[in-house]
């Protein structure tokens, strides 16, 4: 499998991860809150600060998807490039103590996206 490849395929399971991580959190937000619409989550999803340490996930999703549609094409540096981000990002590497505080938890009370996080993690391995 080429970089490229490899970039697609780890791509679509950060999605996957991501989504996880989501329904997780909107769980747990539910659970305090009481029920909320698809708006008022996604409401809360991009406003509240508690739900802030998810954007890494999403934007670099968006990243990758703007890269692929680019019309004149991507060099391998992007690629590449891509792949050490999501790397350092599955694998906790962030400085920032509150998103991996919250990462590590999620992975920790939710066995789907503690798998996915796992299966993400071994199609990253360098070989």
């Amino acid at each position: 499998m080429n970089n490229t490849e490899l970039l697609k395929a780890a791509r679509n399971l950060l999605l996957s991860l991501h989504k996880s991580l989501v329904d997780f959190e909107r769980s747990l937000y539910e659970g305090i809150n009481g029920p909320v619409t698809p708006s008022q989550f996604l409401t809360v999803l991009l406003e509240n600060a508690d739900f802030a340490w998810l954007r890494k996930f999403s934007t670099l999703i968006v990243d990758i998807d703007e890269m692929f549609a680019q019309r004149d094409g991507f060099g391998d540096d992007v690629v590449t490039a891509h792949l050490k981000a999501m790397r350092r990002l599955v694998a906790m590497d962030d400085t920032d103590e509150y998103f991996r505080a919250k990462y590590q938890a999620a992975l920790q009370q939710d066995q789907s996206a503690a798998a996915k996080q796992g299966e993400l993690r071994e199609l990253l391995k360098e070989k």
